[in-house]
């Protein structure tokens, strides 16, 4: 496990957002349930902790974005290989006139 100048390694902060998320969850799954929350109080609840989180754990913060990076480029070439095997992008309405056919 490779530490960092950070509060917790990688792992580490994985880790105990996995934890805090999941911990949080749980109690306001409960407090919707018995009543005591409305679901979007639920979600900002959520939503602070994890941004506590973040703040102690800048890496998960990180990983976060990266990951939302990586999936945006693995989409596009998903599209792009969807593309040559199809010749459609996806975006097919069937009515030739918006795109001026396919296939």
């Amino acid at each position: 496990m490779t530490t960092t100048a950070y509060e917790y390694s990688v792992d580490e902060a994985l880790d105990k957002a996995r934890q805090v998320v999941g911990e949080n969850s749980n109690l306001q799954f409960e407090d919707m349930q018995n009543g005591k929350i409305s679901r979007e109080e639920a979600v900002e609840k959520n939503d602070k902790a994890f941004d506590e989180l973040c703040e102690k754990a800048p890496l998960v913060r990180e990983y976060i974005d990266a990951k939302k990076k990586f999936d945006e480029v693995v989409n596009q070439v998903n599209t792009i290989i969807n593309f040559y095997i199809t010749g459609s992008t996806g975006d097919c309405t069937h009515d030739c006139s918006t795109c001026g056919g396919c296939h």
